[in-house]
């Protein structure tokens, strides 16, 4: 009998040891690149380690500050981060190898769409684009792909950020709300739903306004950069804007260093799309983050990264 007693307590034993072993296996620590406090990327990046980390146990995401998506870029390239935010004309840029190589950079997952325009007070005389012509404008911080969809917009209807209008480039994105409300600049350009920049200026007691293409010079947008898309702002994306706001823009991605290996990627994508429901109540952009939508956001095929596209396989989701 004692003999018994202690052979159970001994395979016990063994059983918590092998338990306790199992859980001190060490965790794949991956830092993820965002931008400058006060914009959405380190929002959206704050969200989607505390999603991944609660969902996939053998996965530890970092996130960390940068100056925002041009460099994010060379970091990644470089391997000093291991995944990062990058807006969609930058990632379109590096991707076709525009005024530069292609970039061995593979897609981990589409964020969400990034319909680009301007917020001015709600008092303030601007409703058109055109009417911003010779005013201070912040576009943003100078590292942000936003800048860059700011160009691709404004080339679009034959104007320039730089020529055109007083440009301010803000060391922190997070500075350009007090800048509309204060009167310093007559707008700030940003884009998407749930942009902190706008849900600022929309909360002041002024109030706010946007303005986006309209109809004509959405279409000369798209007739000369074809790899802009017509988005929608939903009415109720932020206080007091009753009705749905069209506009053009883009789709960002989280991307991967060229030697991410493919067993990170899938567990990183399974993490991900498991996520879903909880990284959406997290935040409202994160709603698009979805693994239907990476199939569909990316330009092609083979730019997702081959881990990933195994676990979109699995799910069904490509053949």
């Amino acid at each position: 009998m004692r003999r018994a007693a202690l052979l159970l307590l001994a395979i016990i034993g063994g059983t918590a040891m092998v338990g306790s072993a199992a859980s001190a296996q060490p965790k794949t620590a991956i830092v993820l690149g965002t931008a400058t406090p006060g914009g959405g990327f380190p929002l959206y990046g704050g969200a989607v380690a505390e999603t991944i980390n609660e969902t996939e146990p053998s996965l530890a995401i970092q996130p960390r500050n940068t100056k925002g998506s041009t460099e994010n870029v060379p970091l990644l390239e470089a391997g000093d981060l291991d995944i990062a935010l990058v807006q969609g004309e930058v990632a379109y840029e590096v991707l076709s190898g525009i005024g530069r190589p292609p970039a061995s950079l593979k897609i981990i997952a589409a964020m969400y769409s990034t319909p680009g325009m301007f917020v001015v007070r709600a008092d303030s005389p601007y409703r058109t684009i055109a009417d911003l012509r010779g005013k201070p404008v912040a576009f943003g911080a100078s590292g942000s792909g936003l800048v860059i969809l700011a160009r691709y917009v404004l080339d679009g209807i034959g104007l320039d950020q730089d020529k055109d209008f007083l440009a301010v480039y803000l060391d922190r994105a997070g500075d350009g709300p007090a800048m509309v409300i204060d009167g310093r600049v007559a707008a700030l350009w940003g884009g998407g739903t749930g942009w902190p920049g706008f849900a600022a200026v929309a909360r002041d007691p002024a109030g706010a306004r946007f303005i986006a293409p309209d109809a004509d010079e959405a279409a000369r947008i798209r007739t000369k950069h074809s790899f802009l898309k017509a988005l929608t702002v939903p009415a109720g994306s932020y206080a007091g804007q009753e009705t749905a706001i069209a506009s053009v823009g883009s789709w960002s991605f989280i991307l991967a260093r060229p030697t991410l290996a493919d067993d990170v990627a899938y567990r990183l994508a399974r993490a991900l799309h498991r996520g879903e429901a909880a990284l959406a109540k997290r935040l409202a952009q994160a709603r698009e983050t979805k693994a239907a939508n990476t199939v569909a956001a990316a330009p092609r095929l083979e730019l997702i990264h081959p881990g990933v596209l195994r676990y979109l396989h699995e799910v069904g989701l490509v053949r």
